[in-house]
């Protein structure tokens, strides 16, 4: 799948968020090994600490269907009613729900824009010195 491909599921995805206490939508596109896209919104809450980020979401809707081995993730957001024309990187939390399943050389972060122009990072580039399996064996 191209990296654009991707991006557009993301944009797509985005539309679904549910931010009415933001106004910031974002939307995300998780590429499994198999090659199987899940998709994820931001959906906020009132009293904000049950929210979730598009980028778990997508994660968890994989996972809750038995899949734990992925390659690239494309995130694209932005205020509600705009385009998504700036880089909207993944929150703490979400590196860290990624680093409990890939590869931190190899799995791919796509940080999109409306107009498909992205930048790539690897999660060892966005998480360095992640806290992982390893440290609590």
């Amino acid at each position: 799948m191209t990296e654009q491909k991707l991006i557009k599921i993301a944009l797509e995805a985005r539309r679904f968020s549910y931010s009415p206490y933001s106004g910031f939508q974002v939307g995300a596109a998780l590429l499994s090994c198999s090659g199987k896209v899940y998709t994820g919104c931001n959906i906020e809450n009132a009293a904000f600490s049950p929210s979730n980020c598009a980028e778990r979401t997508a994660f968890f809707k994989a996972v809750s269907e038995g899949v734990t081995e992925f390659s690239a993730i494309a995130i694209v957001g932005g205020k509600a009613g705009e385009t998504a024309d700036n880089f909207c990187a993944p929150c703490g939390v979400c590196r860290q729900v990624m680093a409990e399943f890939c590869a931190p050389e190899t799995f791919r972060i796509l940080l999109g824009k409306e107009n498909l122009e992205y930048k790539e990072y690897t999660l060892g580039e966005i998480l360095p010195q992640g806290f992982g399996k390893g440290d609590i064996s």
